[in-house]
């Protein structure tokens, strides 16, 4: 991979620097705080203008019909000058706002279907239910792992439902492993090819992520992070491993597409003891203690974590 990115010009931080009454904001981005900047003019780009048009394009006649049945205004903020290499989301009022800037879409090894994911995941801290930030009913976002896990269990499948996924498939390079997690999941073809395309994208955007928090060890569907967290991890980012794990599960989840729901983790997803695959990875998920035959912890109070959202979103789900 072609490093001239990283001498690129700094870029400050992501300009979202605190919360005030009105505007709830995720200061913390789809990406670990850099200061890459990626201008027009740089010449090794991931996608091209054209393909983050169209893929907004769609994306914007799937969510915001979705979007505006749970109550909400759907603000895409398409910021293709912008060389920030992140994206975030906001809410104010009813506006939930996704800004998604070109400099992530120029990193050298971005595609369209991680740019996708990217989307989805920010979508997802609008719609991904509980876990919430703070483990808190009442803020008004999913948090970073349940933002992962929405996107490809949930978005993903909206934003390829419709795509010839098995053309798509045939001229991508798909690891074995994920062609045989697929093939042992999903007997359909253009499910087989949603989860292989789905996947190799989750890789896209850990290996992404793992070069921007200049990790080492490059992650891998072949080197789970097999860690289990005593609490789950609501106020930051799981490790680059574990998020690609949790791309890697959430595709494999065949729970129906259920609205999620901001004070249950349960309702459309994959939880135990219904299901052994799709799960949320324990490297930042812990399951109430019911959910393996023991007996849960008190519930959390609520309202009292940074950032405010005391008041809540109720009804912000999918």
């Amino acid at each position: 991979m072609k490093r001239s990115f990283l001498f690129l010009m700094v870029f400050a931080c992501l300009g979202l620097a605190g919360v005030v009454k009105t505007q709830k904001i995720m200061c913390k981005g789809f990406a670990p705080e850099n200061n890459l900047n990626i201008p027009v003019s740089f010449k090794d780009s991931g996608i091209t203008e054209d393909q983050w048009t169209a893929l907004f394009d769609k994306y914007e006649k799937i969510y915001t019909p979705i979007i505006a049945s749970r109550g909400g205004k759907l603000i895409l903020n398409r910021k293709w000058t912008d060389g920030t290499v992140n994206a975030n989301a906001q809410e104010t009022g009813d506006q939930w706002t996704i800004n998604m800037f070109g400099g992530l879409a120029r990193y050298p090894t971005m595609t369209i279907d991680g740019m996708a994911l990217v989307v989805c995941h920010e979508t997802g801290h609008h719609l991904g239910g509980a876990p919430r930030w703070y483990n808190d009913p009442s803020q008004w976002a999913a948090n970073e792992g349940g933002a992962d896990y929405f996107a490809t269990l949930k978005c993903a499948h909206h934003m390829f439902a419709d795509d010839n996924n098995s053309e798509i498939v045939s001229q991508m390079s798909v690891e074995p492993t994920i062609q045989k997690n697929c093939g042992a999941q999903y007997t359909d073809a253009n499910e087989v090819a949603i989860c292989q395309r789905v996947a190799t994208a989750g890789i896209v955007l850990g290996r992404l992520l793992g070069n921007l928090s200049g990790e080492t060890l490059i992650p891998g569907v072949d080197t789970p992070d097999t860690s289990a967290v005593t609490d789950t991890i609501t106020d930051g980012y799981p490790s680059t491993q574990c998020r690609l794990d949790t791309y890697a599960s959430a595709i494999l989840c065949k729970a129906d597409l259920a609205t999620f729901q901001d004070n249950d983790y349960h309702t459309g997803s994959c939880t135990q003891p219904n299901f052994k695959v799709g799960l949320r990875p324990t490297c930042w998920f812990k399951p109430n203690n019911s959910d393996t035959g023991g007996v849960d912890d008190p519930p959390p109070t609520g309202g009292n974590g940074p950032g405010g959202g005391g008041s809540g979103n109720g009804g912000h789900n999918s």
